[in-house]
């Protein structure tokens, strides 16, 4: 099974090939600014399983980790849709409010929480962390291993 999103005017699509890979919040200033909002809500999937159709721009930003973040962005009306991150290959981050069923989607963590907006009232028994978590916390969270042998 799959599931699809797009951008905003249309001119991009795309199908990521798994029935509901999970999605976190992210409260980092940095989604903060580039969504214009008070997180941003993501999703990673496998590049392998990840198909794009339409135009699109992209731009690199330096991390301060010095790894280096790819946004995808449709040309036509510049709706950010996903992004790449130069330590993981073969890993794409889709906004997952781009997905044309978002509203099904629930996160199973929020990390950054250290400096998410006041007013924001976080439910109980997710997985909160203040920071980036760690590497194996990641995987957990993402339940890499289990989607790997499932694809």
């Amino acid at each position: 099974m799959s599931i699809e999103g797009g951008c905003l005017c249309g001119a991009v699509r795309y199908r990521i090939e798994e029935n509901s890979p999970p999605c976190y919040a992210c409260h980092c200033t940095d989604c903060q600014t580039h969504s214009g909002s008070a997180f941003a809500l993501q999703m990673p999937v496998f590049a392998s399983k990840f198909a794009v159709e339409g135009d699109l721009l992209k731009a690199g930003t330096d991390l301060p980790s010095g790894q280096t973040s790819t946004i995808h962005v449709c040309a036509k009306c510049l709706d950010r849709l996903y992004a790449t991150v130069s330590n993981r290959p073969g890993l794409c981050t889709v906004r997952a409010g781009t997905l044309d069923k978002s509203r099904d989607l629930s996160p199973v963590a929020h990390i950054w929480i250290r400096s998410k907006q006041d007013w924001v009232v976080l439910p109980d028994g997710l997985r909160l962390f203040e920071e980036m978590p760690g590497e194996a916390d990641w995987f957990e969270i993402l339940d890499t291993a289990n989607r790997l042998q499932a694809g």
